[in-house]
């Protein structure tokens, strides 16, 4: 019989889950854990209803401080000495930003320590060269300081090998909390409300950053007749506002904010033609596995991140005018070994069971 083990998770805002791909992540973990006892270290600015389990796991909170941002990093340290003397054997740090404490970290705890560094934070354009050069420091000496390293992607396995010559596990995201029972009615009513035709639209769902490609996106279908669903956070930046006023009055864009009724989202992806995933960054895209679930053509980026998550089986644009390319004249049958390959890929690997059996072979 398996000796139970003691896991602490830090690096995320915490469970519920009510963020991103990380959070996600743990809430799936701990919902398919069997042999493991989870502590989840959360952030108490974030939470007015404090918990004290949630799905079979303790719930710990880190007082006054933000788990995103610059903040991050004290957050990230503070959960780490929080671990200290607690009885753990494990601890999952997820994200490089405290991970410059690492050294002194391994000093203190003896336990085991997997770390999964995300997708490559330091090489996104939104961060200067002083935040770059912190993460790219800190992912060093994640990778040459943990038990375990964990990559999400080919793409950052390969980075990990060719640059610290250094083996990682690789897993994942799963997909599949994306699908939902919706009734046929609501269907039929979703469609009526925003004006749409079944599988006549594309949808595109993610943050409205230019690593996303957003502009790219919006010129080609501004140059096309096909509909398009575009869902995001327009107005958290300068440059979400002026695609947005740029736009909005072509009668083929549906510019919309986000949307967080969990079946309403799912009629949307689920009943488009086609998903046009922009992100250029990044390893596994949380929003990229979930849209491979649906059986729908994919179209995204060509990058080396996005061809290793949907096998090179997908179709890809590098910018506008590929794009267009695939919504005027892709061929059906094209569009129908696309669909069908990526609901194979994602059945057969970007389901939360896979992935929660995956992490606790790491413990």
């Amino acid at each position: 019989m398996h000796k139970k083990r003691y896991i602490a998770v830090i690096g995320t805002v915490g469970v519920p889950a009510n963020y991103g791909g990380f959070e996600a992540l743990v809430e799936n973990i701990i919902s398919y854990n069997e042999d493991a006892d989870f502590s989840v270290f959360c952030s108490a600015r974030s939470y007015s209803q404090k918990l004290k389990s949630y799905k079979g796991a303790r719930l710990v909170y880190v007082p006054f401080l933000n788990a995103n941002g610059a903040q991050s990093i004290p957050y990230d340290i503070v959960s780490m000495l929080m671990c200290v003397g607690r009885g753990y054997d494990t601890v999952l740090i997820l994200g490089v930003s405290g991970c410059i404490f690492l050294p002194i970290f391994r000093l203190l705890f003896r336990g085991r320590i997997v770390a999964n560094i995300d997708g490559l934070e330091h090489k996104r354009d939104k961060w200067g060269k002083a935040a770059r050069w912190f993460l790219r420091t800190s992912e060093a000496v994640a990778v040459r300081c943990a038990d375990v390293v964990v990559s999400d992607n080919k793409g950052i396995y390969d980075y990990v090998v060719e640059t610290y010559g250094k083996q990682s596990e690789l897993i994942a995201y799963g997909g599949d909390q994306a699908l939902r029972n919706v009734a046929q009615d609501m269907v039929a009513e979703t469609l009526r409300k925003y004006d749409l035709a079944d599988k006549q639209y594309a949808i595109t769902v993610c943050r409205i950053e230019p690593e996303n490609n957003c502009h790219v996106i919006l010129d080609a279908f501004a140059g096309s007749d096909k509909q398009l669903v575009f869902v995001g956070n327009w107005g958290r930046s300068a440059y979400g506002v002026e695609l947005k006023n740029k736009y909005s009055h072509y009668y083929n864009i549906h510019i919309l904010p986000p949307i967080y009724d969990l079946d309403v989202l799912y009629v949307l992806r689920s009943n488009a033609r086609w998903y046009i995933h922009g992100h250029s960054a990044g390893g596994t895209n949380p929003s990229l596995v979930e849209a491979m679930q649906f059986g729908i053509p994919i179209i995204a980026f060509d990058v080396v991140y996005n061809r290793a998550t949907t096998e090179n089986r997908a179709l890809y644009f590098s910018d506008e005018e590929t794009l267009r390319q695939h919504i005027q004249a892709t061929s059906e049958s094209e569009l129908a070994a696309d669909a069908t390959a990526m609901r194979e890929i994602a059945e057969r690997r970007y389901r939360w069971e896979i992935v929660a059996k995956q992490y606790a072979q790491l413990y």
